[in-house]
């Protein structure tokens, strides 16, 4: 059930919120190209436990854009300033795709405002993913916008952007994000947010990578419960980057688990 919805004045945006259900706040961050709209089961599911607070990023969805480049760490600070616009001291944080690599800056550099953090299908090191699905995002130029006029991202973009002609705009950005190099191993490593990492056993990015980033937070180091890292690794079966936040008859439970732990 939507309670609230409004826009926020962070950074010269305008910060389009939506706020679900009650409960232990829980912030929402979609992923490139996306909005609010492409949790259209998990964020019903989720609202029936916690206060779901959804976010569009900037020059996504609703949210203007500005004369910035598109980075996971103004993202970040965007989320953050939001975090506090409302009133929250401390939230939880799911993202998924562009807005996992956001989620998890926003608890790299704004620590104190994330209590537990899911990371679904994103990256630390933006070598890790497979070099054609890189190749593919840094590949997002004018052609690329203009062959995507009947693709489901355009459709929505253009029902709810305040300006639907910065779509190409959009797109550029990505493209050019897509292209920034980045390692954040070693901000992972020193994460005092527990996580849950999860990803599909047929995602875009290698199983490897999941492992890797289970390790740099600390598990598995122990049989031990008592010594076990507080992070999780989830790995989703039959599960792609395109159809894992719909099965959420799979991440509901191992989401649900991490949260009460």
């Amino acid at each position: 059930m939507l309670v609230k919805s409004g826009y926020a004045p962070i950074h010269d945006l305008q910060l389009y919120y939506e706020i679900h259900g009650s409960g232990q706040p829980l912030v929402l961050l979609h992923g490139g190209l996306g909005g609010i709209g492409m949790f259209a089961d998990l964020l019903p599911a989720l609202a029936e436990q916690y206060q779901v607070i959804g976010v569009e990023l900037q020059g996504h969805a609703r949210t203007n854009d500005i004369p910035r480049p598109l980075s996971y760490a103004a993202m970040a600070d965007d989320v953050a300033a939001l975090i506090q616009y409302l009133g929250f001291s401390q939230v939880d944080v799911v993202g998924f795709s562009l807005g996992g690599g956001v989620a998890l800056q926003t608890a790299i550099r704004h620590q104190q405002l994330v209590g537990k953090l899911i990371v679904i299908s994103a990256t630390f090191r933006d070598t890790a993913w497979y070099p054609a699905v890189r190749a593919a995002i840094g590949q997002l130029d004018e052609v690329a916008a203009a062959a995507m006029v009947e693709s489901i991202p355009y459709k929505f973009y253009q029902e709810y952007a305040p300006n639907p002609a910065n779509w190409v705009q959009l797109v550029c950005k990505t493209g050019a994000m897509g292209k920034q190099s980045f390692d954040w191993s070693s901000d992972v490593a020193k994460l005092q947010s527990p996580c849950l990492v999860v990803q599909g056993d047929a995602d875009s990015i290698p199983l490897r990578h999941a492992i890797e980033f289970f390790e740099l937070l600390g598990g598995p180091q122990s049989h031990d419960p008592e010594q076990r890292s507080q992070s999780q690794l989830a790995i989703l079966p039959n599960i792609n980057h395109f159809n894992i936040i719909d099965r959420i008859d799979l991440l509901m439970p191992v989401i649900n688990q991490f949260l009460a732990s």
